[in-house]
């Protein structure tokens, strides 16, 4: 009896937890009203988000090993990568400089990381109009380099949904598909 109520226990605490971790971009049914620059970008990074979190869900130790050959990135150095780039499109919309780099984290605290980063900054553009100001400055010493927010779609935007389709090709390459039933047109699962 007491083994059982510490496994009921577990269970319940377990799904609290679960509850209250709960991750955004499991779904992107909610549409801005208007259409500017802000809330066009906004919706970008929320269809980053949303391909990320799901080719991202259940992945395996073997998945996160996994590399095509011995000259690619692991899915793990991957992921560190977009890690990275979420990181310069939030500190953008923040308007700080990019400088440093992240501390060392399990794969489940980069993946919340990286799915708060992507959030964080579409609720920042989408309420903007003039995405001018959102410059891409990269500190490195009394050195600073800036990017026009141009650069922002191009690079650290382009360039992480990019690396999400290797993390997707890369799981099916290591035996574990991308989930049955997520429509990317929708933004939901089935």
């Amino acid at each position: 009896m007491k083994r059982l109520t510490v496994l009921l226990f577990s269970i319940v605490l377990s799904s609290t937890i679960q509850a209250q971790e709960k991750l955004p971009y499991d779904n992107i049914t909610e549409t801005p009203e208007s259409y500017t620059a802000g809330t066009v970008v906004s919706r970008m990074l929320d269809g980053l988000g949303f391909r990320y979190y799901w080719a991202t869900e259940g992945l395996r130790t073997e998945d996160l090993q996994f590399k095509p050959n011995a000259d690619a990135r692991t899915t793990e150095q991957t992921l560190n990568h977009i890690l990275g780039l979420t990181q310069v499109i939030l500190n953008s919309a923040l308007k700080v400089p990019n400088e440093g780099s992240q501390p060392k984290m399990t794969f489940a605290e980069k993946r919340k990381k990286t799915l708060e980063n992507i959030k964080k900054a579409s609720e920042i553009f989408r309420k903007q109009t003039d995405l001018s100001e959102f410059k891409i400055v990269f500190k490195n010493g009394d050195r600073t380099t800036e990017f026009p927010f141009w650069n922002q779609i191009n690079g650290p935007i382009s360039d992480a949904l990019w690396h999400v389709g290797q993390v997707v090709s890369f799981r099916r390459s290591s035996g574990n598909p991308f989930p049955k039933g997520v429509s990317v047109l929708r933004g939901v699962r089935n």
